[in-house]
């Protein structure tokens, strides 16, 4: 692992790294911060936050304004790019990919079964795996971990996180794509990654995975969702609505917050992220 920049930041430190993922089976970036309370004598919990379409690591960090109550807290925040980048795929890289809803920036957070994808895009097993591992050998930071989202980086917060319930404590989304099996963006990427066999999507669709839930939900990580009414993908591509009606028919722990007049931009990330930090530090800090 190779660290590319470190500027302090509130007390704390906000970096960049490099690795070599074995998953991917390319070089990987991403960023982290650690806040000023993260020492080897007191490790800190960790929250994960996946940008969305056409975003890398760096768009969260420097947009979001999420170090200083990251700080005030003691949260960890790791945030990895959305595909992997400037690997061979079908003879071309995947810099010179002309759609911005596949391929480079757009890797949905599932893990491909069609050529030429299913050699590099990984990144379920990435995000929920390999990348923990690897903060968890080389940072002070402990096994709690929280996952967030925007977007496609919604989708994928919402599907990994339940998926692997043991393994997050709560889960939160802005904007986030909650049905692909419902929504273009989705039929292209399923499609693309995983085949037409659209009983293969399903894994990765969080509605669908939320119908599926029986029992007592309390030990479930609850989740939270916040939603621009001014968005302007909202009708044909999150869907909201479609995730709350599931988790109401499941009795899961799911609160939604509709925002009169904000889009789908980071002035409405960075105008709620506070409100989601907090969320996830009264399940991490227990």
């Amino acid at each position: 692992m190779e660290s590319l920049s470190s500027n302090k930041s509130f007390g704390g430190v906000q970096q960049q790294c490099e690795h070599q993922s074995k998953v991917l089976h390319c070089a990987m970036r991403f960023s982290v911060f650690l806040p000023p309370q993260a020492t080897d004598d007191n490790p800190v919990p960790v929250l994960y936050w996946l940008s969305g379409l056409t975003c890398s690591d760096e768009n969260f960090v420097q947009k979001a304004g999420a170090q200083r109550m990251a700080a005030e807290l003691g949260i960890a925040i790791v945030t990895p790019d959305t595909s992997p980048r400037g690997v061979d795929v079908n003879g071309d890289t995947i810099a010179d990919d002309e759609a911005y809803d596949l391929g480079q920036g757009a890797g949905f957070y599932l893990n491909a079964t069609q050529a030429p994808w299913d050699k590099h895009y990984q990144m379920y097993d990435y995000i929920a795996y390999e990348l923990p591992a690897l903060i968890e050998a080389n940072f002070p930071v402990s096994d709690k971990r929280s996952i967030s989202g925007h977007s496609m980086g919604g989708h994928g917060a919402l599907t990994i996180g339940l998926r692997n319930a043991p393994r997050f404590k709560s889960i939160s989304a802005f904007s986030p794509i909650v049905s692909p099996l419902n929504c273009p963006w989705g039929h292209k990427a399923l499609a693309a990654y995983l085949g037409d066999d659209q009983a293969l999507w399903v894994k990765y669709d969080a509605v669908e995975l939320m119908k599926k839930i029986k029992g007592d939900t309390a030990h479930l990580p609850p989740i939270k969702v916040s939603q621009g009414l001014a968005d302007n993908f909202l009708e044909q591509q999150l869907k909201p609505h479609l995730l709350e009606n599931a988790a109401n028919q499941v009795n899961y722990p799911f609160e939604i917050k509709v925002h009169s007049g904000y889009d789908h931009s980071y002035f409405f990330i960075s105008s709620f992220i506070d409100e989601h930090l907090i969320f996830h530090a009264q399940h991490l800090l227990k």
